[in-house]
């Protein structure tokens, strides 16, 4: 997880904890596995912002699937700057009986770093606790307090609470508890007020919750995250994400000072270059290719960089030493660059009230080229993004504005050609090969899945699709060298393979493809087969393939019918299919074009895709008679 913001509560791991079904209400009730009893926390804030948050829940258990998940629960917490003590852990058996979990049945887990010395990359603290004796029906309870000894952002605090719809609450209550005179920024959905009062300088503000029969949820597809369309909190001191970038980059922006090591370093790398574009992608490159991703999560380092010189030392940085690493090299030859904070999950929007932990992830923005690149990927050519970054919500840390967005990949930058010759020979085995040419992600995609395909395994692998796809053969593989991060990447399959046709005698095959590819054209006949409903918006992306085959015929096979030609068109979609017997050999065309913008698809467009697969997907079932 690229992570660079920790929320300072603790993960709690069952279903009262931060949502993760998205769900809308059917008319029908959920299966419940379990149900929490009651679950109260108070978060207080202290006058110099430090804070402490207390915990208490209690869960029942309904069902024997449940069970494993249910005998123990967690806690994670930084040991540098918060403090974690368990008030209590118990199981309540179903006759009443209370059973208190002893020491023995509480582990800690620390990243202590190596000897003696401090952890490097994260001193992250996991407190499990197991309950004793739990079975169906019973209630395991569980309290705990986390202390927060300096805030993450000086004078700054934020936090959010939700709750899964499809989840039973019998009882729940959120308070909170802070200074009166702090500037503060509240979202309340589907919370009961029942206490807000002042006093002594401190304001207190308490809200119910309860969902005792939660109805099934028929939303299958939760790829787009919309934290405001949950029951919950968000709670903040930062007037605006102006503030927070601004906070992030204080102590973020002089760690990528240009230093005579960086300067040595860029001048090194980018000694060739003719450009700015080329230099920066040099640059990017290097630092993408040989700093290793790793989590920094010690303490207030969740949301300060390591200095450079630790970057550089170690070949190895979280997303924010990776962002600052390549603004000094940047800057070191005079490319104007900054950081971005964008969430890297299922969110692409900002919530109302600016909450820290709904940005997570940092890359870099480079002004005078229009360009936004995400170093953490070493898989992802210079002048695109990775899927995770892309559409989101932007948060400059220099030259901030409102409604900056990463790019979506363009219609037509994801294309694939998929060319297959095959010769049918007299008895019915084939031999021919496959050349593929990818192009934007798909090349990316595929370059990665292939880097570590050594030259003895790849003809293991040739095997093994074939043995896949239902044939018995062999074969040979080539292909570019997929550590290049470039948007273009080809490959060809040399096959010998039985079983295709039946001969002698009649039959029919299908027209399909006999090796692997990133984007077969049978990929947008899935919607067909899909009967959930999408009530919501969905995360979706556009490319084109074209899929090409010659297949000969042997003389001895009389082809008696071929697929009907085939054209459809919608909004975003279209697809043309033409099938032509010459001679002895069978020409056959498919091409597919998706050109949906954006990572963002509203309901309708899965209404529009289905429609569209169920017509496609007839022809993609036809078949070649023979006798």
């Amino acid at each position: 997880m690229k992570s660079i913001f920790l929320r300072l509560a603790a993960s709690v791991s069952l279903s009262l904890s931060v949502g993760t079904a998205l769900a809308a209400p059917a008319a029908e009730p959920a299966e419940l596995f379990t149900r929490v009893t009651h679950y109260y926390v108070n978060y207080t804030i202290n006058d110099d912002l430090t804070s402490s948050e207390t915990h208490d829940w209690s869960m029942q258990v309904l069902k024997e699937s449940a069970l494993a998940n249910a005998k123990e629960t967690s806690i994670s917490y930084s040991t540098s700057i918060e403090k974690a003590e368990v008030l209590s852990a118990y199981t309540i058996k179903a006759d009443g009986k209370r059973i208190e979990a002893p020491k023995s049945n509480f582990q800690v887990v620390t990243n202590t770093g190596n000897a003696k010395d401090a952890p490097v990359f994260s001193d992250r603290t996991t407190l499990t606790v197991v309950f004793p004796d739990v079975a169906v029906g019973d209630t395991v309870g569980f309290s705990y307090k986390l202390t927060q000894l300096e805030p993450m952002f000086p004078k700054q605090y934020s936090m959010v609470q939700y709750f899964n719809r499809g989840a039973a609450y019998d009882d729940v209550k959120i308070t909170l508890d802070y200074p009166a005179a702090i500037f503060t920024q509240l979202d309340v959905r589907e919370l009961t007020p029942t206490v807000n009062s002042e006093k002594n300088g401190r304001k207190t503000m308490t809200w119910t919750y309860a969902n005792k029969a939660p109805l099934k949820n028929k939303r299958r597809d939760y790829s787009v995250y919309d934290i405001e369309s949950l029951p919950g909190l968000a709670f903040s001191t930062f007037k605006s994400y102006a503030e927070i970038a601004a906070a992030y980059g204080a102590r973020a922006t002089p760690k990528a000072a240009v230093t005579p090591e960086v300067q040595a370093l860029a001048d090194e790398l980018a000694k060739d270059q003719k450009t700015p574009r080329d230099t920066a992608r040099v640059l990017y490159e290097w630092v993408a290719t040989n700093i290793t991703y790793a989590g920094n999560c010690i303490g207030t380092g969740a949301v300060v960089p390591h200095d450079i010189s630790f970057i550089l030392k170690n070949k190895m940085g979280d997303c924010k030493d990776h962002a600052t690493l390549l603004q000094a090299l940047l800057s070191a030859k005079g490319i104007p660059s900054t950081q971005a904070l964008i969430n890297a999950g299922s969110s692409y929007k900002l919530a109302k009230v600016p909450v820290v932990s709904l940005v997570n992830h940092v890359i870099n923005y480079l002004p005078t080229l229009d360009l936004f690149v995400d170093s953490t990927s070493d898989m992802t050519p210079f002048g695109m993004l990775p899927r995770s970054s892309q559409d989101k919500p932007a948060l400059l840390v220099d030259g901030f504005k409102d409604g900056i967005r990463t790019p979506a990949a363009q219609p037509g930058s994801n294309a694939q050609t998929m060319k297959t010759r095959l010769k049918i020979n007299d008895d019915g085995s084939v031999t021919g090969d496959v050349e593929v040419a990818l192009k934007g992600q798909y090349a990316a995609d595929s370059r990665a899945g292939l880097r570590r395909l050594s030259k003895e395994s790849a003809e293991d692998m040739v095997k093994n699709v074939l043995q896949g796809a239902g044939y018995e053969g062999s074969g040979t593989f080539e292909k570019d060298d997929p550590t290049a991060l470039i948007d273009t990447f080809k490959y060809k399959a040399s096959l010998n393979f039985k079983n295709f046709t039946q001969l002698p005698g009649a039959g029919a095959f299908y027209i399909h493809p006999v090796f692997f590819s990133n984007a077969p054209v049978a990929n947008y006949a899935g919607y067909a087969l899909d009967d959930s409903e999408r009530l919501d918006e969905f995360a979706c992306s556009n490319g084109a393939t074209v899929e090409e085959y010659v297949i000969t015929i042997p003389k001895k096979m009389k082809v008696l019918a071929v697929p009907d030609n085939m054209s459809l068109k919608t909004a975003n979609l279209s697809y043309k299919a033409s099938y032509k017997l010459k001679g002895n050999q069978l020409l056959v065309t498919r091409q597919i074009d998706d050109r949906t913008r954006g990572n963002v698809c509203a309901p309708e467009i899965a209404a529009e895709y289905k429609e569209f697969s169920k017509k496609l997907i007839q022809n993609l079932k036809a078949q070649v008679v023979y006798k």
